[in-house]
């Protein structure tokens, strides 16, 4: 799953730097991840894993890294 996580990041997260092997709790906002690039992840995730993020999980924390992100996707495509 980091390994899909990752090619979403680098896909569509418009960071400075390669997401490939940051941290798990390194911040993704620090890296260059912006709010409107979070927004793509997240809708490249919810079609990479066929779920759909609820509103709640809809806040910055949820895609400040990468343990985060994986955290939310594990628990939607339980």
């Amino acid at each position: 799953m980091r390994e899909t996580i990752e090619r979403v990041l680098a896909a569509h997260g418009r960071m400075a730097v390669d997401p490939t092997g940051v941290a798990d709790d390194a911040d993704l906002y620090e890296l260059g991840l912006t709010s409107h690039a979070s927004v793509n992840v997240m809708l490249a995730l919810e079609d990479e894993f066929d779920i759909e993020f609820p509103d709640e999980a809809l806040k910055k924390s949820t895609f400040a890294s990468i343990k985060n992100i994986e955290a939310v996707v594990s628990s939607l495509a339980g």
